[in-house]
């Protein structure tokens, strides 16, 4: 508390109080406090004014292309083009492989070439998130931020 104020409880207890969040005893106690002391009126004062000013300033949104989960970089673009290609070439494999087991009931080498291709594609997928996450952390003024 400040040198000419001889008050029993914290400073952050008035910050409380502005925020309306001390129980129903300390926002009395404060409240009685604040009918004799000047000194810890005046800080409620700012205290309120500062709370003002900060629900009431305008914070710009982000623009729509910093929201964007596109690919960041040359080699992350890339990746996950061709990630997607060999997941596609994948799928329709893997289709094409059942509908042959089902007309004809054997599997030729193929089944070892799409599994080759699913984890190919997977891989280039999961590269092409990680360039993008390294990438930006470098420059991520808000890592440190905690929830």
């Amino acid at each position: 508390m400040n040198q000419s104020c001889r008050s029993t409880f914290e400073e952050s207890l008035l910050s409380g109080y502005v925020d309306g969040e001390l129980t129903q005893s300390d926002s009395q106690r404060v409240r009685l406090h604040l009918e004799e002391c000047p000194v810890c009126r005046a800080l409620v004062e700012d205290l309120q004014q500062l709370r003002e000013a900060a629900m009431t300033t305008p914070f710009p949104a982000p623009g729509d292309d910093e929201w964007r989960e596109s690919p960041r970089s040359l080699g992350s673009h890339w990746a996950r083009r061709l990630g997607w290609v060999l997941v596609i070439i994948w799928m329709l494999g893997a289709g094409w492989l059942a509908f042959e087991t089902i007309v004809q009931g054997s599997v030729a080498w193929y089944e070892k070439a799409l599994i080759a291709v699913l984890v190919g594609g997977g891989f280039l997928l999961f590269l092409s998130v990680l360039l993008d996450r390294l990438r930006v952390l470098k420059s991520d003024r808000y890592g440190r931020v905690e929830r």
